[in-house]
């Protein structure tokens, strides 16, 4: 009698529980914190004449403006925010009153742009910029949306710079400073980033003795030069590398590292050795199937 004495108790228990759940559920899905400078997820759902509306999951939707909603200029917001499709969009006010936050799809771009040439600067590569003006004192242009600079020094057509409007020039990446937005560039270097650029490290590639040092050798790629270090040229003992290399030999090496940041390729040839001094005694067998040596040491190391 006890179990039974009160059940409406436990069924209202019940009905509680599961009303209060399902509020719970209601109010997470409006207890969203939207910061500043984050991104989220977004449908878009409504245009209208000023800006675009997008479902992200929060008490209202975020709003973004005409001017915020592509880095380029459009003539239909359809056309960049099309209905019914999912964006990424950069928080640039947080949720007003009525809980919406104003997002941006044209900042994201920018910051993702800024990462990218950030990135491109410290390996070294090349970017394409469409010239957009010119001055006496150089060139302007854009860079996916970013406005850059290259100096009259640094341009290899120093005189007509009419003929090069609404061309895209190669160049380094000279200077960044984004908290000042300005981005320098030069096609002082052009030839020796396209040279870095067909390098890659732990392969085998042939060039050029173009120096001698105390201290190794540099060999020449086309354009950029790697240092073959004197303890990198074999396991053996050497007096000096003039004793082994003039200026001028034809020589295999295997790229071990690129710093881009340094401006330094790191070549050796002693990793081709099968012995300790191989590459003095033997150095015309050692080059003759330098390849197969090292794909053979690579494969040592792999067991080991």
């Amino acid at each position: 009698m006890t179990a039974n004495s009160n059940p409406s108790q436990g069924q209202n228990t019940t009905d509680f529980s599961m009303d209060d759940f399902a509020k719970a559920l209601e109010q997470e899905q409006y207890d969203y914190h939207f910061n500043k400078g984050e991104v989220v997820k977004g449908k878009v759902f409504q245009h209208d004449s000023s800006g675009v509306y997008v479902d992200i999951g929060g008490k209202s939707p975020g709003f973004v403006p005409l001017s915020e909603a592509a880095w380029q200029s459009f003539t239909d917001v359809s056309e960049v925010l099309p209905l019914d499709e999912e964006f990424e969009f950069l928080i640039i006010k947080e949720q007003d009153s009525e809980g919406q936050v104003k997002l941006s799809r044209r900042q994201l771009y920018i910051d993702q742009a800024w990462d990218n040439l950030t990135e491109i600067q410290e390996k070294g590569k090349l970017v394409q910029v469409l010239v957009t003006g010119v001055n006496r004192g150089g060139v302007t242009g854009q860079i996916d949306g970013l406005r850059a600079f290259i100096p009259k020094s640094h341009l290899i057509e120093k005189e007509n710079f009419d003929d090069l409007m609404d061309q895209t020039l190669p160049a380094n990446v000279l200077q960044l400073d984004r908290a000042q937005n300005k981005i320098v560039l030069s096609q002082r270097n052009i030839a020796k980033s396209s040279a870095m650029a067909q390098l890659q490290e732990n392969e085998v590639v042939q060039g050029k003795v173009v120096k001698l040092q105390p201290y190794g050798v540099f060999v020449d790629f086309g354009g950029v030069a790697g240092l073959l270090h004197v303890k990198q040229i074999s396991g053996g003992h050497i007096d000096s590398v003039s004793h082994i290399f003039k200026v001028g030999d034809e020589v295999k090496v295997v790229v071990m590292e690129i710093d881009t940041v340094k401006n330094r390729i790191s070549l050796s040839t002693k990793v081709l050795e099968t012995y300790p001094g191989e590459f003095l005694e033997k150095r015309e067998l050692v080059m003759e199937n330098a390849e197969e040596r090292w794909a053979n040491h690579q494969a040592k190391k792999e067991e080991s």
